[in-house]
């Protein structure tokens, strides 16, 4: 078995929105944390590590600039990823990378794999991130490398070179297999994160961390995404308090201010 390697994101935190007084998005006030599926990830890679060995190599890449603001987040992201299971961090963070696009990213990944010495036998990733949630970071990745990519895993099984995965489709479930080495992402229904524990947390310190920055990954580097504008959208709503004897009669009236707000038709 191969390495491990598990795509991490210092995320904005969609909990802590901040905007401007123009109603713009104060992006340089919201913190950032580990996205919330990438901890489903980490746990599956931290599970397939102790059936079948190998070593989990956490990869993460910054995209929400500046690194003057970013430094404690990013840290505190990746202790995190440490403490949870993750043996090694490679994380790439410069100003001159931000604010990073998904094609830029997918670039970047793939130049550190190629170039780090790392010998993937699983590449796992959240479908989605909990800022931009485009899911296209996985998918990208395994076209650079030229491996096979499942998308949307539910559950996984690895034997005998192969994977066998059971994917969410919504409506229908898909079991798929494919050859190793390949890129899976993960949905929320794949594990229960467990809480490091206090030995784990300790331990998150001594691990190695690699740094890297826009030097070392000139091959991927591209035209840099230009942000013009992010606003957050506002909802005023009417407080209207619906009033009467009974809930029949309440709810003729809610069908009635309804129908004339031309949100249901009678």
């Amino acid at each position: 078995m191969g390495d491990i390697v598990v795509l991490l994101k210092a995320a904005l935190n969609p909990e802590m929105v901040r905007s401007k007084p123009d109603g713009t998005l104060d992006q340089d006030a919201i913190p950032l944390k580990l996205s919330d599926i990438d901890r489903n990830a980490v746990e599956e890679a931290a599970k397939l590590k102790q059936k079948l060995g190998g070593k989990v190599i956490g990869i993460m890449v910054l995209t929400v600039g500046p690194m003057a603001k970013r430094e404690k987040d990013l840290k505190m992201a990746v202790q995190e990823a440490l403490a949870k299971g993750v043996d090694e961090a490679i994380v790439v963070a410069d100003d001159r990378l931000t604010p990073g696009d998904q094609v830029q990213t997918a670039k970047i990944i793939a130049e550190v794999i190629r170039n780090s010495g790392i010998n993937p036998s699983i590449i796992l990733a959240s479908e989605a991130t909990i800022d931009e949630t485009t899911g296209q970071i996985p998918g990208r990745v395994a076209a650079k490398l030229g491996l096979p990519y499942i998308s949307f895993a539910r559950s996984i099984e690895v034997a005998d070179g192969k994977i066998i995965a059971e994917r969410d489709l919504e409506e229908e479930l898909e079991k798929v297999e494919a050859e190793l080495p390949v890129v899976v992402s993960v949905t929320q229904e794949i594990n229960q994160p467990r809480p490091p524990t206090l030995i784990q947390i300790r331990r998150a310190a001594r691990k190695p961390q690699k740094r890297l920055g826009a030097d070392d990954v000139k091959q991927a580097i591209g035209t840099k995404r230009v942000i013009l504008e992010r606003r957050i959208v506002t909802i005023n709503r009417k407080q209207q308090i619906i009033e009467g004897s009974n809930l029949e009669e309440i709810a003729d009236k809610l069908i009635e201010i309804l129908e004339k707000e031309g949100v249901i038709k009678l």
